[in-house]
Order: structure tokens, then sequence, then C-alpha cells
């Protein structure tokens, strides 16, 4: 295949909070296989988007390495893909102004994370208001193809594509339109102990979620304790049975096995067994990787790495930004 005729794919994971293996599924599973399946891939650390809300700037700084350390440890090739840090590369900041100037103040206030996330509070930063906007200059400045997107992210890749559209058409072509990539399985890990939850670090139940970093026993431990229901069955169907059917995604996504096969394996055995087997299975998946993860985070390589990507990013983004301010009749001394 032809570099010009690559689908270019972009996504990240927000360095806000430990990682827990809903963001295994979620992205860094979906980001090793789009990798290999190859795809033109960028991958980068949000940090960002991270500051919208208050951070602890030590927390930020250390959980910005972690991120991309567990890009690596997951299995991404630094050799394959673009690994960066979005503040490195000051071009998705400066696009993004500039397609806030075509943002409508309607629409954003329509975001359902901006109401989700500003509910209930006296005050909260403009970025907060804003931020599906460098979300947007994310994805267009590097001409991306294609963006791996949950539910809960639909709605900010349409505005995506809504200041695509807006843009070329007022200033002429100058970005791709980019198109979802929706997994199926995967994509939504949710709560251990409620299904209509996801899975998330700020839930007070420590129980209902399982850390990249838990150790064998605290993974067995949280495993044995996800809510099922009464009828015994693994059985896959949202809609009547939504608690084992996120225990089959997770069996799906670390075993690698199809749910059909789930099904038939688990037929007439109860929950026991199957639990502990997706503990087995989360359990052999996260040790090679949390050793990667142990060596890697402290390291030069993942510095090295960093600077590379961050320089190969931004050549990426520079031609695209400087077509966009001279459509727009900016100045340029280029």
């Amino acid at each position: 295949m032809k570099q010009a005729d690559r689908k270019r794919v972009l996504s990240g994971i927000k360095p806000s909070g430990e990682l827990n293996i809903g963001g295994y599924g979620g992205a860094l599973h979906q980001f090793v296989n789009m990798q290999n399946e190859g795809y033109d891939c960028y991958f980068f650390v949000p940090d960002l988007h991270a500051i919208t809300v208050p951070q602890d700037p030590k927390l930020l700084f250390q959980r910005s390495k972690s991120v991309a350390a567990y890009y690596i440890a997951a299995g991404i090739d630094p050799k394959k893909a673009t690994i960066f840090i979005q503040s490195h590369v000051a071009a998705h900041a400066e696009l993004g102004w500039l397609l806030e100037t075509q943002a409508h103040f309607g629409e954003l206030g329509r975001m359902t994370q901006f109401k989700e996330k500003s509910g209930g509070k006296e005050s909260f930063s403009s970025a907060l208001f804003t931020y599906p906007v460098l979300m947007a200059a994310d994805i267009l400045v590097h001409q991306a193809t294609h963006v791996p997107v949950g539910d809960d992210q639909k709605q900010h890749l349409e505005l995506t594509r809504d200041l695509a559209v807006r843009f070329n058409h007022r200033f002429g072509t100058t970005f791709k339109v980019p198109d979802p990539i929706i997994q199926p399985i995967g994509s939504r890990i949710m709560g251990l102990d409620d299904p209509a939850k996801k899975m998330s670090k700020s839930n007070p139940n420590r129980n209902s979620y399982v850390l990249l970093e838990d150790r064998p026993d605290e993974i067995r431990k949280k495993i044995s304790r996800a809510v099922t229901d009464s009828e015994g069955t693994v059985r896959y169907d949202w809609e009547a049975k939504p608690e084992v059917s996120n225990l089959i995604e997770i069996y799906a996504v670390f075993s690698g096995e199809s749910v059909a096969a789930i099904e038939r394996r688990y037929e007439g055995i109860g929950y026991g067994p199957f639990k502990q087997d997706i503990a087995d299975a989360v359990i052999a998946k996260l040790a090679p990787m949390q050793s990667r993860f142990n060596d890697i985070v402290e390291s030069e390589e993942l510095l090295s790495i960093l600077r590379d990507g961050a320089r190969k990013a931004a050549e990426s983004a520079a031609s695209t930004l400087l077509k966009a301010k001279q459509a727009m009749g900016l100045l340029s001394l280029n």
C-alpha cells in the first residue's frame, strides 16, 4: 500500500488518573490492533485536555509519562507509530484557536460531556467548554482519516466533522473529514459493580475497577466480587444480562476469544469458573505489560521516543496549520 493511500488514525488517553482495564479494552488493545493492521498511527497523550479541570502538577507530570509508557508496554512500536505528548506540538493549540472562530456557542453548549462535568458547579474553566474544539484540532491537524471512538465520544467526533466541513466550505478544501472506528467489543467496559456506569477510578468502590497496575491477588478478588445475576447462564445479551455481558466483553478482550466461543465454553457451567478464567486471562495479559512498564517509565528510552515522536508529529502538523492560516487570510512569511 502506498503511503498516500494508508488510512491515518489518531487517538489518545488523557493523563487524568490511573489507567484501568477499561482503558485497555477501549484504547490500548485497539491501538495495537490498528498498528498491526497497517494504519498510519498517531497516538498521543492529551495533557492539554487534562488541565481543563484542576490537576496536581506533580501528578500530571507523572501520569503523562505513565500513559506514554503504557502505550509502549502494551505493544505499540515507536518504529511503526508516532507517540507524542500533545503539549509538545504547538500546532494543536494554535489550530484549536483558529477552529474556535468557526465553532458556535450553541453547539458547544449542547455537548453532553460538558453538561455532565459542569453540572452542579458554581464555576468551571472556559477551556472545559471549548475543549471539544481542541479535540477537533488534534484530529484535523494531522489529517486523520479515522478515529476510534466509544459511545461517549461520538458527539465530539460529529463536531469535528462539522467543523471540517464548515471550514472547507468557507475557506476551500483544507481538512480531511474523519470517519469513526467503532469497535463492537471492548470499546466501553463498564464497572464491575454496576454495568450501567463506565469503569472509572472515580468510583469510591475500589472493587468496581481493575487497574493496570493491580497485583494478581487484587485482580482475582475484584473479579470474583463482580455482580452477575440469578440466572447462572453465561450468555451475551446487554439488554437482559448487562452484568454478565460486561464480563464476557472483558474476557473477549483479554483472551482474544470471540463472544460465541466464550458462550459455548461455559454452557452449563456456573459463574464461579467463568470468573476464575476471566481473572487468569487478565493477569496473563497484564503481567508482561507491567514488567515492561516498570522498565521504561523512568528511562531515557521513553524520553527519546517522546522527543522523536514530537518531532515527527510537528512535521506532520506544520503543513496543515500553514494551509489553514493561509486559507483564512493570515499573513504568512513562508
